[in-house]
């Protein structure tokens, strides 16, 4: 990998991967869950957890950019949007800096939605891979 080096993955998630998200987290927030309460809400409908939302950039490093072997050492995550269920969103990667003696890269993660053309949720991933950097 080199800086500069891109990768985008679509994303998408139904109101089962949310009250699967909430099973295994705990959290049951009704404005993931009940859509009468979140129509009481100022976004109007039910919105998914910014953790699952987040557990893409995971999946994504840990499988695809850069793919197995790697691990976190930090993620920092800003949410700046909702992001609802059954609506196709765009995770973006970019690889930022690598140091190689400590086999480590710093690579931007959001989500952007292709509707709006607003990103909903932006961060960088500290992510450390021997094979790759």
């Amino acid at each position: 990998m080199t800086i500069g080096d891109a990768y985008q993955h679509p994303v998408q998630f139904s109101q089962d991967d949310v009250v699967r998200f909430a099973e295994v987290s705990g959290d049951h927030n009704p404005l993931h869950l009940d859509a009468e309460f979140a129509a009481t809400t100022p976004f109007k409908r039910p919105i998914i957890h910014g953790m699952l939302g987040v557990s893409v950039f995971s999946r994504v490093i840990g499988m695809e950019f850069p793919g197995a072997g790697s691990i976190y050492v930090k993620q920092t995550v800003d949410f700046l949007r909702p992001m609802f269920v059954d609506t196709p969103y765009e995770a973006r990667f970019q690889v930022l800096s690598i140091n190689p003696e400590k086999h480590t890269a710093e690579i931007s993660t959001e989500f952007f939605d292709p509707k709006t053309k607003k990103v909903t949720t932006r961060g960088v991933a500290t992510v450390m891979n021997a094979e790759h950097f």
